[in-house]
């Protein structure tokens, strides 16, 4: 009887231990997850400055624009959560691609190469944040049904386990956009 005892208690140790490390594991996985978005965010922002001036040198006229990237840059930078950064983050691709706009109405400065290569830069550097984007809640998901399902569940309750937080799409960027095609018959 003792011996059924003794294998059910080692039984239910490295179930404990089993599950215990499988959420530590999948809590790192989310932590590394968000560093490589942190990484490329730092990425594109360590960009940003060259491509403002080089839009600077050109397009003396649309200093709005290029002020509001900044503001943009800096508030990215400062963000202590990831939800905080990705706003932030969100709203600098959307101005970016202002920057881009700019770009056609002025041709010297779109047939620059040092414009052409940031312009590519910023754009694998946005593939990259997008990508890493779906990583990461990918690796949250797999981390929260840890955390959600029996018997772990148990083991996360009693050590204190939180569930992660998915990066979501704001809601400006889930409307369609609107083609219009009409002026281009005439």
């Amino acid at each position: 009887m003792s011996w059924i005892i003794f294998g059910i208690s080692t039984l239910l140790v490295f179930f404990v231990v089993i599950s215990y490390n499988s959420l530590v594991r999948g809590r790192m996985q989310t932590k590394e997850a968000w560093s490589q978005i942190d990484v490329q965010l730092k990425r594109r922002n360590d960009l940003l400055p060259n491509l403002i001036e080089t839009v600077k040198g050109y397009a003396k006229y649309e200093s709005s624009t290029l002020e509001k990237v900044t503001q943009l840059r800096t508030q990215v930078a400062a963000a202590t959560t990831p939800a905080e950064a990705m706003k932030a983050s969100d709203a600098l691709t959307r101005q970016i691609s202002g920057i881009f706009a700019v770009a056609e109405n002025y041709p010297d400065l779109k047939a620059s190469s040092n414009f052409a290569k940031l312009q590519e830069e910023l754009t694998n550097t946005e593939n990259k944040i997008s990508y890493s984007r779906q990583l990461y809640n990918s690796v949250v998901s797999n981390y929260n049904v840890k955390l959600e399902t029996f018997p772990s569940n148990l083991v996360a309750l009693i050590f204190g386990f939180k569930a992660s937080d998915f990066l979501q799409t704001p809601e400006e960027e889930k409307s369609v956009p609107k083609v219009d095609f009409s002026s281009l018959g005439e």
